[in-house]
């Protein structure tokens, strides 16, 4: 009994403890990484968790991580947890067995959750539990990060060769294109490594970050710096690798690695996908210099100055210094701003951009023809290239290491050329402008006249953005196709179908090829060029966006929960081999894949599959796509849209996606009806019930939410609310105080009831009960109808007060020891429970007339006994009672003799205010009663019969004391029996048996003497071997005791038996005269026999008489034996 009771109280003291705790705020703290979390197939994941607020900050957490799957959200899955090994489910305990999923300690209160390889299905919402070691819970000991699993469409690709020869000076280009067709909101970076031979790691040339910042990398700043080394993005996928002045330190496998980036809602970028083109070995090849210092003087000079158009100009520079042989230069020549070619400082020949065309058909060369000086030849020239031409010289200092400073220019005078033109009858013609699609072919054609000689032709290209042309392939006078360096990759041809026509075929085209398109044709005569001629076309590639167009209808975007929704992506345009995607937005943050339908027919489902159906429909210039979704909750509500990727040019381009399309989920038509009370009015402190009855038919998925608000002053409040769940809330606006008088039940029905304790004025106003109707869609979920309200119109009265008491006077006489109950009764003014009472009994003893109050009932239901050192026993047998609401009744236990009294009741009206204290309406006092109490009635009475008695000297007599009445149960006696002589009058007292049981011999005849008790009111003194000296006279007197409340033990009676007279005789004697008594008895006998038989004629005749006069007069001689059998007066024969 002790240990529950301990059990009781520690219980109730740690709920109140974390009540109290509860006051303020939540002390344990859970926190996940946020989601959602997109992660591709294959890739690893990884979530922290901690937990924070325990009241140990060293001790040990041990943690669960679960999740639940899209298909089945209300489902959750054991996978792993810190401190029980079998704690996993089996779809997860083989990856957990063989260390692919892990659950690891960063601190006593962190961990991390670690995925090796994600698959499609491990995509849900993962929850990260600590276990609770403590007894009270506070706070949040769980918390959720959702992880959408989406396909990896990185592409990554390098068409370099897989082996290159360099020699040290010379410049390097590679290409490398990336794309990535993910729906959601990626960053691509892209790096490209140099790994050198003998080493582990790659080295990072140059990266291209995710917000598009460059980055060389470490032992590549100074190059990066000075221009040497850049990293050019050309259209959406291209990414060119430049290295001016190749070092013997460049030597190496040269590979490009593209990263796919996503922003996680903690606003952190994860790299999602990497993939690493394939390599290109670079080899470079060293040459021995030596450094030295001093000034410098340049010199042009040109040869001839003035020429006709198709010779040959020849350009020398002249350079001029101290210890020419021991020093290294860099030298350039210029038209204008415009650079032909240079020679780097260990002689390796670079050409300018805008020649670069020209000095591949042979049209340029640049030579070193002594130590100081260096010459660079055009033939033929063109009359373009008259102008001013200077030459530049920078001095290079060679450091031990081989790398080379480059010191201030230095500058010739300017040399003036001028080219006259000459006649010739080539002309070139070419079609008007041509407009292409993206993907598709292009095809321009060249057509020349007045043809004398060999012609060989070049395709240039001039962006709209460009100032100059570019090579796209030349076709020289042998036939023989060369192509530019950013044209090797593409699908090219220069052809000559006829005499005098040219052709250019380019697969594939891009939106970057459109511009301006120009067919050079030279003539030659004897391997020497004579004229050239060129024509220009314009050529405009309409991307892929503007001629393939996405567009997202339905029929019906607007439906009931559970019906279904058909929508309809038109992809109109060339049939193309596209990817297409479904999402959905639910709100602006969040974009969601729903399916990816690749161009092989794979299907890679991203969402609830079961929701969704598909369907293509293939149409002339147009591909239908149909989305149907089966039993439509507000999960598939929001926002779709279909985005269609195209692969081109080896890599995914994202085409706009179609127009967003919004499917509106309703909720059905709420059928619930409500009634309740329009209007009650109730007293004040009373118990107010306000009910709201469905009467509707609910449906099997029904869930009621409940609101009960008050309007007072045109005001609304909340008061109560309890969710679908039953999970009653009080209204912020409610009052701690209120919030005790006020609460809420269901019944069923369903009935909802507002329950006001102690009505006060202030709470009468409109009562409304707001009801909302929550269903259970296709997938389990609840949503809810819209409310239903009813109102009740609350008016709280004040009763009149009309307080008055029964002021009839009452005796009443009990006995001591008796149950008293005194009663007083409210004549009226007691009907309205709003009203409490306070009661007083007053008690006035017979010997006083001050009355004192003996006991007090608080209107609140306190008693409370007054200090009275003289009633403390009276009050000890107090009972208080009210049996009725208009009647209060005092009970007294075993009424004392003390008790009698008067006795009155005052009685206080009470009631609650608005502000709810108590204030008093009246008071009265009753009539009084006069209670006397008396002692038990004298009522004792015994045998008093006269006997005589003769008896021998051996024989035995006894002296009977036998009690026929009593004055109570509880009655003990005192019995004494006397003796007295014949002749004397003095009575002796001979024995005496006290009513304590205890026996004393008055006469010291103890062996004469013997006393019995054979039953409760029978006392028997027997008197063994009496002499003649015994005769006389023998009674008993009896005392009766009984016990008094207030004096103890009492004598209430005394009695005195009969008289046994008793003569003792001798032997003889006694014999005489006993057989005289014996005949006596004889004769009486027999004459009481006599008499008794006689008493029987006389009946038997008076019963005959009787029969006769019944049987209709008298028959003569009729006997009094034959009433029966008559007699027949007739003679027999045999007589």
């Amino acid at each position: 009994m002790s240990c529950s009771l301990q059990f009781f109280w520690r219980t109730n003291f740690l709920l109140c403890l974390g009540l109290f705790l509860h006051c303020g705020e939540a002390r344990v703290h859970t926190e996940a990484q946020a989601g959602p979390l997109y992660r591709v197939v294959g890739s690893p994941l990884s979530i922290y968790c901690n937990v924070s607020g325990f009241s140990s900050a060293t001790a040990r957490r041990e943690f669960e991580f679960r999740v639940k799957k899209p298909a089945n959200p209300k489902l959750e899955i054991n996978i792993i947890s810190t401190n029980d090994n079998t704690f996993s489910y089996n779809a997860y305990v083989n990856r957990v067995k063989n260390e692919e999923i892990t659950l690891t300690h960063v601190s006593p209160n962190s961990v991390i959750f670690e995925l090796q390889r994600l698959v499609k299905g491990d995509e849900g919402e993962f929850d990260c539990s600590v276990i609770n070691s403590e007894y009270i819970y506070d706070g949040t000991y769980s918390a959720k990060t959702t992880v959408k699993v989406i396909d990896n469409s990185l592409s990554v690709s390098s068409p370099a060769s897989t082996s290159l020869s360099y020699i040290e000076g010379d410049a390097l280009t590679l290409t490398c294109q990336a794309s990535s067709n993910t729906i959601q909101h990626t960053h691509l970076s892209l790096t490209w490594y140099l790994h050198k031979d003998g080493e582990d790691n790659a080295q990072p040339i140059i990266s291209l970050n995710r917000d598009f910042t460059l980055s060389p990398g470490q032992g590549f700043e100074g190059r990066y710096q000075t221009g040497l080394i850049r990293l050019d993005k050309i259209g959406e996928a291209t990414y060119r690798l430049h290295m001016d002045q190749l070092e013997l330190s460049d030597q190496g496998r040269i590979y490009c690695q593209a990263q796919e980036w996503i922003q996680d809602p903690d606003r952190s970028w994860y790299s999602i996908a990497q993939m690493d083109a394939k390599e290109t070995t670079l080899s470079v090849k060293g040459r021995e210099v030596v450094p030295d210092t001093s000034s410098l003087v340049v010199s042009i000079s040109a040869q001839p100055t003035t020429l006709q158009e198709g010779r040959e100009l020849s350009l020398t520079c002249n350079v001029d210094t101290q210890k020419l042989e021991e020093r290294f230069f860099s030298v350039a020549w210029f038209r204008g701003s415009v650079e032909l070619a240079r020679f780097g400082p260990t002689g390796i020949l670079s050409v300018g951009h805008e020649y670069s065309g020209r000095e591949k058909e042979g049209e340029l060369r640049a030579a070193r023809i002594g130590n100081r000086d260096y010459r660079l030849m055009l033939r033929p020239v063109r009359t373009e290239d008259q102008g001013e031409y200077i030459c530049r010289t920078w001095p290079q200092d060679r450091s031990p290491d081989g790398a080379f400073t480059q010191g201030a220019a230095q500058d010739s005078t300017p040399q003036l050329v001028s080219i006259l033109a000459t006649e010739s009858g080539l002309s070139v013609e070419m079609q008007n402008a041509v407009s292409v699609n993206e993907g598709d072919r292009l095809q321009l054609s060249c057509k020349v006249h007045g043809v004398s000689g060999q012609l060989s032709i070049t395709w240039q290209h001039k962006s709209t953005s460009a100032a100059t042309f570019t090579s796209v392939i030349s076709l020289s006078k042998e036939g023989v196709t060369e192509k530019a360096e950013q044209f090797m990759s593409r699908k090219v041809k220069a052809m000559r179908p006829a005499i005098d026509t040219f052709t250019l075929e380019l697969e594939e085209v891009r939106p970057t090829d459109s511009g301006v398109y120009q067919c050079a044709v030279s003539e030659w005569k004897i391997n020497t060029k004579t004229n050239s001629q060129s024509q220009t076309t314009s050529v405009t590639v309409t991307p892929v966006d503007l001629f393939l167009r996405v567009n997202l209808i339905s029929r019906n975007t607007v439906v009931t929960v559970g019906e279904s929704v058909q929508l309809m992506c038109r992809v109109r345009g060339p049939q193309l081999p596209v990817t297409l995607t479904w999402s959905l937005q639910r709100d602006v943050s969040t974009l969601d894949n729903i399916l990816t339908l690749y161009s092989d027919g794979a299907i890679s489902w991203s969402g609830d599959q079961y929701r969704y159906q598909l369907k293509v429909e293939n149409k002339q210039n147009e591909v239908i796509h149909y989305l149907l979704i089966s039993g439509a909750s507000h999960r598939e509500a929001g926002s779709y849209q279909c985005s269609v990727s195209v692969f081109l040019e080896n890599a995914h381009r994202q085409l706009p996606p179609s127009n967003q399309l919004a499917v509106r989920v309703q909720n059905p038509v709420s059928k619930l009806t409500l009634t309740s009370t329009p209007a009650l009015t109730s007293d004040i402190n009373t118990d107010v019930e306000i009910k709201c009855t469905v009467t509707s038919e609910p449906s099997e998925s029904s869930r009621y939410a409940v609101t009960w608000l008050l309007e007072q002053q045109s005001e609304n409040k909340s008061l109560l609310s309890s969710d679908q769940d039953a999970l009653v809330t009080f209204g912020p606006q409610v009052e701690l105080s209120h919030r005790q008088r006020i609460s809420m039940r269901r019944s069923k029905g369903p009935n909802f009831e507002l329950i006001i304790r102690q009505a006060r004025i202030s709470d009468g106003g409109t009562y409304m009960c707001e009801v909302v109707e929550w269903l259970q869609d296709p997938h389990g979920d609840l949503y809810q109808l819209p409310p239903v309200s009813r109102t009740t119109e609350l008016t709280v009265i004040e009763p009149t007060n009309d307080l008055r008491l029964d002021k009839t006077a009452q005796p009443l006489i009990v006995k001591e020891g008796d149950e008293v109950e005194v009663e007083c009764n409210i004549i009226s003014g007691a009907s309205s429970p709003s009203f409490f009472y306070k009661v007083t009994w007053l008690y006035t003893g017979r010997d006083s007339s001050i009355a004192s109050s003996l006991v007090e009932l608080d209107h609140t239901g306190l008693l409370r006994y007054p200090e009275n050192q003289k009633l403390r026993g009276l009050q000890g047998r107090l009972r208080l009672s009210r049996p009725t609401q208009s009647s209060f009744k005092l009970g007294i236990q075993k009424a004392h003799e003390g008790d009698r009294g008067t006795y009155q009741c005052q009685v206080e009206q009470y009631q609650l205010d608005q502000e709810g204290l108590w204030q008093q309406k009246a008071s009265d006092i009753a009539g009084s009663i006069m209670l006397t109490v008396n002692v038990t009635e004298q009522n004792l009475s015994i045998v008093k019969e006269e006997v005589e008695l003769n008896v021998s000297g051996s024989q035995s007599f006894a002296v009977p004391c036998h009690i026929i009445e009593q004055s109570s149960s509880e009655s003990e006696f005192q019995v004494t029996w006397f003796w007295l002589n014949l002749t004397e009058t003095k009575q002796h007292p001979i024995f005496t048996s006290y009513r304590n049981s205890t026996l004393h011999d008055w006469v010291r005849k103890g062996d004469q003497l013997r006393f019995s008790h054979p039953l409760p009111n029978h006392f028997n003194l027997i008197v063994l071997k009496p002499g003649p000296e015994d005769s006389g006279w023998y009674f008993c007197e009896v005392e009766e005791w009984l016990p008094s409340l207030s004096h103890g033990w009492r004598k209430v009676a005394v009695e005195k038996s009969g008289y046994l007279t008793v003569n003792v005789f001798a032997e003889g004697d006694v014999k005489a005269i006993s057989e005289l008594k014996c005949e006596l008895d004889i004769w009486t006998g027999i004459l009481l026999a006599i008499v008794i038989c006689t008493l029987v004629v006389i009946c038997l005749l008076v019963m005959k008489m009787h029969r006769s006069k019944a049987s209709g007069g008298k028959q003569p001689g009729s006997s009094l034996w034959a009433d029966q059998l008559p007699l027949n007066t007739k003679p027999r024969a045999e007589d």
